[in-house]
């Protein structure tokens, strides 16, 4: 009894407002980091002599690890303590930005993203499942609204922070961009989250944490790695086979132990499954979007690293708009309607966008990026929000963890996959005719390799025809894309449920999970 009015306490004091604010900017900075690196490739590209696998490396092993260690990282928070555990993965994040910030290689920066990952599989999780110790039942829809919002909103902005930091500053800044952010961060939840924990949470299963690490890093490692191997190549189909083995043993696992760390009961929940797979599939579409776009404005179009963030700011506008008026669209006309609303106006924008040519100039791109924007807007917002509400609050961190590593799979795989399309139809598209061999295939590696071969060569044909190709490659991308949203429309208006969920109430809602971690044995 206790436990329920200390918890009651917690949601009246005013700071737990400020605590909010802390969580945003941590779900904000985590946001950005998914993309910010997007504007920088061309550039570390150019002074890392990366290839266009191992860009793709240095945006997905961020990723990769992010969703490998979410389902670990949310029952280590409801067993030790969320408080503990969210700081724990704020200082492992900073720590990995110092080591991206320091770098001078690309197997270096490959590992500072990947410790980054760490961090921030700790942090996302674990932010969404201490709401409902800090917030009324009428409160935590809004709170819920606020962190997918700073999350959404990140994605976006990352390419304009970067832009900013890459046009004054070295292409190291976009990593030390992180250090004021989690620093206010840590000191916010030192001060302002109350501690809680579930003592009846799952202990993290190793073997089943492995499964999920090796499975996902198998699988997205065989995408990445296609376009220069080939899909037939026997090591990746050994891999993408292991690959298929690992989930599968993930799957069977968690069928058998008594409280697994893949709680398959939650999949059972109509509204959280679908929901899930909502937001998924939108970060599918997202990532891959805001992967290839950068090098489409900056070495296509011509513009700088700040011209080219500055130029995403359509996005960033339509999705701001979006994410506001989402939730009382959903309350007036019910989540179905409006997230099948938001993939097909994401489905027109990624199809307008497959129209682009070398010629349509930067209006063109500007129609369609706020166009998707808004899309991207009204379907994330109301179907995270939609999944979180049916999570029972024993189940905040385990269920949140599934919830975000599901997207993060979404996202990695966009850029896994969507990448390597762009890859091969770039590197088909690619003329270089009487170059030398070796010139002929860096500039296969990017458009940015092709244009540094064309300047060397003076060959303003070789320019004309990696503008041409990559293009054409963006557009299939897109094209991808929409037909992807728009699948994904009729799926949501299918079988979506369109009712809100039944508000629970205050009993209903204070079991010991809600209790600060000191009185959780009492």
């Amino acid at each position: 009894m206790v436990a329920v009015i200390q918890t009651e306490e917690t949601r009246r004091d005013p700071r737990r407002w400020w605590a909010l604010g802390a969580l945003v900017a941590s779900m904000l900075v985590l946001g950005f980091d998914m993309t910010i690196l997007n504007v920088a490739l061309p550039t570390m590209a150019e002074q890392l002599g990366a290839t266009t696998g191992e860009q793709q490396w240095m945006a997905d092993a961020y990723v990769v690890v992010f969703a490998a260690l979410m389902l670990p990282a949310g029952l280590l928070g409801d067993r030790f303590g969320r408080r503990r555990m969210l700081i724990a993965g704020l200082v492992v994040f900073l720590a990995g930005s110092l080591l991206g910030a320091l770098a001078g290689d690309v197997n270096v920066v490959i590992a500072a993203r990947a410790v980054m990952g760490v961090g921030a599989a700790l942090i996302t999780p674990l932010a969404m499942s201490v709401l409902p110790s800090l917030f009324t039942p009428d409160e935590q829809g809004k709170a819920i609204g606020l962190v997918s919002t700073g999350s959404a909103l990140g994605l976006p902005l990352g390419p304009i922070i970067g832009g900013w930091l890459l046009d004054h500053f070295w292409w190291g800044s976009v990593f030390l961009i992180n250090v004021p952010m989690v620093a206010i961060g840590i000191t916010a939840c030192v001060l302002l989250l109350p501690e809680t924990r579930d003592p009846a949470s799952p202990r993290v299963d190793t073997l089943s944490t492995a499964f999920t690490v090796g499975g996902l890093g198998a699988l997205i490692y065989a995408i990445i790695e296609a376009p220069d191997r080939g899909w037939g190549d026997p090591l990746l189909l050994a891999v993408f086979a292991g690959a298929a083995v690992l989930i599968t043993g993930l799957v069977l696992r968690s069928r058998r132990v008594p409280r697994p760390m893949l709680d398959m009961t939650l999949l059972a929940r109509r509204g959280f499954l679908l929901n899930t797979v909502a937001a998924t599939l939108v970060m599918f579409v997202l990532s891959g979007l805001m992967f290839v776009l950068p090098p489409y404005l900056q070495a296509v179009l011509g513009n700088d690293t700040l011209g080219t963030g500055v130029r995403m700011l359509p996005m960033v506008l339509g999705l701001s708009v979006a994410a506001k008026l989402a939730p009382p669209v959903a309350t007036r006309f019910g989540a179905r309607a409006t997230v099948s609303a938001g993939l097909v106006v994401l489905a027109f924008a990624a199809l307008l966008g497959s129209r682009t040519t070398t010629v349509s100039g930067y209006g063109f791109t500007a129609l369609w990026l706020t166009i998707a924007g808004l899309g991207f807007g009204f379907a994330l917002v109301p179907s995270m929000t939609g999944a979180l509400a049916t999570l029972p609050r024993d189940r905040a961190g385990s269920g949140s963890g599934l919830l975000m590593t599901l997207r993060q799979v979404g996202s990695a795989i966009g850029i896994a996959l969507l990448g390597s399309l762009l890859a091969n139809v770039f590197r088909d598209r690619l003329d270089v005719t009487g170059l030398p061999a070796p010139a002929a295939h860096t500039a296969g590696d990017s458009v940015v390799a092709a244009h540094l071969i064309a300047q060397k060569t003076g060959s303003a044909h070789l320019a004309a025809s990696a503008n041409g190709a990559y293009v054409h490659g963006m557009g299939v991308v897109l094209l991808v894309c929409g037909v992807a949203a728009l699948v994904s429309a009729l799926l949501a208006a299918a079988f979506l449920p369109n009712t809100p969920v039944t508000r629970r109430t205050e009993r209903e809602q204070a079991p010991a999970v809600a209790a600060p971690a000191g009185d959780a044995g009492q």
